[in-house]
């Protein structure tokens, strides 16, 4: 006789046959007693879980002749030609090859006429998401008013691919994955029947092969039946499957544990000569010290986890490593499965995936060290201290301009800055008065002048076309301004610059674009140079007066050349007033 297959032949012809779907056989068993079947029922859930054997026996139930009845007799005429797909009114239709419009069109031709041989018509679509669109719209109407004696049957692994309109129409139960014990009690059971010997342990890894399907574990049994002459054990499914034995993870863990990188590789090495694909060793690993956290966690965890054999051995194990490592470890495997999954090489990802793991057991956390963190906080901190200095630095030399301006009876509201900026007054849209170009020169510039030739400004001019570069890289905008000035002295960890063009200085000397080019002096010149800038015009009249003693003007603000008070370009202050330094670029 020609052999079937186990899952087919062992198939559910009744709702007692089903297994771990018992919340959905009762309401289903119910609605037959009490006569309150749907027109309309939506199945989904994982492969292999029972849905289109559960569609069968709905549908012999309500066409058996000795029912309507809550189980099927299996024994009268309508139920073993359902059973054998012989009844026309009851059709099973393969949505994912029978998917088009016109497909559904004649189907809601033909639902109108009753049934020739039984009592109900019921339609079963297997795979219903495949359907297309025009397909489901098509559907729609007849699914939701069918003639009285039609009902739907729809399966589907994939339900949030249907329409909404489509499951509002019907009756939802989602099937879940089946649970370990039931899987085994099945197994051995359908073991015992078949007169196949299988151990406990080799039962217990074919059903958590399975992923909670039935059908899976079914097949699986039936391949390595085969391959045993009729005697299932442990060793036998791990060989025919490609898995792994809990204790060769436990011996990996060991020597992580430990910190044998050796050892380690040998393992990891055996894996490999044995056959087995890195992928599924990672995955196996992962699942293995996510049962060692449960364990080390939660009580009794080993109810909460399919693949804990001896909770004994896991205890101990549990005990050579910490939580923090634990969780390090998963998430560092996590990532590198991520990666294995686009890698050309994924051995050589998995060796450092736990060449990885070594450095976490050995007491570094997955992020920084302790060590390194320190390091990181006191860079952080003395990168902090110099801004602060510099910030300090310059509030001195405001404070000391300040000073400067009241002794020379200057309002404090009104007097300007180094950078040469001032406030501009908003009542009124007269023409703000000019700031004297003394305002614009250092105070300490007899200094300057004694330092245009010392060692360290030749130091700086030699370096000046590299920080020019640098700033051209860092922002070319910067660059543009920037290269109108060129250095003149150095005094102090500052660096005078003297501009030919005042907007090109007035630009280089706003906040952002001046730390920019401190920042690129402390790179080129090894130390925080601060930036001072000044006209070149102003420079050359000093260095040409360098020799005399005569004191410097006051600090003054000049008014225009007319009597008036207005300035010698009233149109260049009105358009500064109205939009602003940034969007007004004066050209002599």
């Amino acid at each position: 006789m020609e052999h079937i297959a186990l899952y087919r032949a062992w198939r559910p012809q009744s709702f007692e046959d089903m297994v771990g779907q018992q919340h959905i056989i009762r309401t289903l068993q119910n609605a037959i007693r009490e006569d309150r079947l749907s027109h309309a029922y939506l199945f989904s859930g994982p492969r292999g879980t029972g849905k289109t054997s559960a569609a069968k026996i709905l549908a012999k139930a309500v066409n058996c002749e000795k029912g309507p009845a809550a189980e099927p007799c299996n024994e009268c005429e309508a139920c073993r030609r359902i059973t054998a797909g012989a009844v026309m009114d009851v059709l099973e239709i393969d949505a994912a090859s029978n998917r088009g419009v016109e497909e559904i069109r004649d189907l809601r031709e033909k639902v109108k006429y009753a049934p020739t041989e039984v009592r109900h018509k019921v339609y079963i679509i297997d795979e219903v998401h495949m359907l297309t669109t025009e397909a489901f719209n098509a559907l729609l109407k007849t699914l939701e008013e069918p003639p009285p004696h039609v009902m739907f049957i729809l399966a589907t692994t994939e339900p949030h691919r249907l329409p909404a309109t489509v499951i509002s129409r019907c009756q939802r139960f989602d099937f879940r994955r089946v649970s370990l014990e039931e899987q085994s009690d099945r197994l051995k059971q359908i073991c015992e029947q078949e007169n196949i010997q299988a151990d406990d342990e080799a039962v217990q890894y074919i059903a958590r092969l399975s992923d909670g399907g039935m059908r899976d574990a079914l097949s699986i049994l039936d391949q390595i039946s085969s391959f045993t002459d009729g005697h299932v054990t442990y060793e036998q499914v791990l060989a025919m499957t490609g898995g792994i034995a809990s204790r060769q993870f436990a011996e990996l863990a060991e020597a992580l544990a430990r910190g044998d990188i050796g050892g380690m590789l040998q393992i990891i090495e055996g894996f490999m000569q044995e056959g087995k694909s890195a992928d599924k060793c990672m995955e196996n690993l992962m699942y293995y010290f996510r049962d060692l956290l449960m364990i080390k966690m939660v009580p009794k965890a080993e109810h909460m986890t399919e693949r804990v054999l001896d909770a004994r051995e896991f205890e101990e194990m549990a005990k050579a490593f910490t939580k923090p490592q634990l969780f390090g470890i998963i998430d560092t495997l996590n990532h590198y499965q991520t990666e294995m999954k686009y890698a050309a090489q994924p051995q050589m990802l998995f060796e450092v995936a736990l060449l990885k793991l070594c450095s976490i057991t050995e007491g570094e956390a997955p992020g920084l060290s302790v060590q390194t963190a320190a390091s990181a906080g006191a860079s952080a901190g003395n990168a902090d201290a110099s801004e602060v200095g510099q910030l300090r630095r310059q509030l001195a030399e405001l404070e000391k301009k300040l000073n400067q301006a009241l002794k020379n009876g200057i309002p404090a509201g009104g007097g300007g800055s180094e950078s040469g900026g001032g406030s501009r007054p908003q009542a009124s849209r007269s023409p703000a008065p000019r700031i004297s170009n003394l305002a614009k020169i250092p105070a300490n510039l007899d200094r300057y002048l004694a330092q245009r030739n010392s060692p360290e400004f030749t130091a700086v001019q030699n370096k000046w076309n590299q920080i020019l570069q640098r700033v051209k890289e860092e922002k070319v905008t910067i660059h543009a301004w920037f290269m109108n000035g060129e250095p003149v002295s150095v005094l102090d960890n500052t660096v005078l610059v003297a501009f030919k063009n005042d907007i090109h200085r007035e630009t280089t000397e706003k906040p952002a674009n001046k730390e920019v080019i401190e920042r690129i002096l402390e790179q080129q010149l090894g130390g925080p140079f601060r930036l001072v800038s000044m006209m070149l015009k102003d420079w050359n009249e000093a260095v040409e007066g360098a020799g005399s003693n005569a004191a410097p003007e006051p600090f003054q603000l000049e008014p225009g050349p007319e009597d008036t008070g207005a300035s010698k370009e009233p149109w260049v202050d009105e358009a500064l007033h109205i939009f602003g330094d940034d969007l007004v670029v004066i050209k002599e």
